[in-house]
């Protein structure tokens, strides 16, 4: 009977210690699984450059690169729509004339990218629609 329970104890051990390295294999999987679909949110073109995902229903702000996100941030903050100077003032960027109009152009693609269904008003009268956060 010894020999028997001994059996036993061997097999749970080998059994414990096999499903110690399946979780381990298991982690390990699921963070080489969260950094392709973080590359795969956020496509490089070869040129180096992040490019912006076209927007599709569903779509969240997540998949925004970074600078992007701030800018949602930011227009979330100001409560009211902001001109691109603002923007850049708030967001803590240069407000020189050349990096705001590189500014402008991120503005218009969030503005092409509904966070919302509804959009706001850039400012009364412009006919410019401020991203909808």
């Amino acid at each position: 009977m010894g020999s028997l329970i001994e059996q036993l104890k061997r097999q749970e051990e080998a059994a414990r210690a096999e499903a110690g390295r399946l979780r381990a294999r298991i982690e390990e999987l699921q963070q080489d699984l969260a950094r392709a679909e973080e590359r795969a949110s956020r496509p490089v073109s070869p040129i180096g450059a992040v490019t912006v995902l076209p927007w599709r229903e569903g779509t969240e702000a997540s998949v925004l690169p970074r600078t992007y996100q701030d800018l949602l941030e930011v227009a979330a903050d100001a409560g009211r729509p902001l001109r691109a100077g603002e923007f850049a003032a708030a967001s803590g960027l240069s407000t020189e004339k050349a990096k705001v109009e590189g500014l402008r152009s991120k503005l218009r693609l969030l503005a092409a990218r509904p966070a919302r269904p509804e959009r706001r008003r850039h400012k009364e009268g412009s006919g410019k629609s401020a991203p909808a956060v």
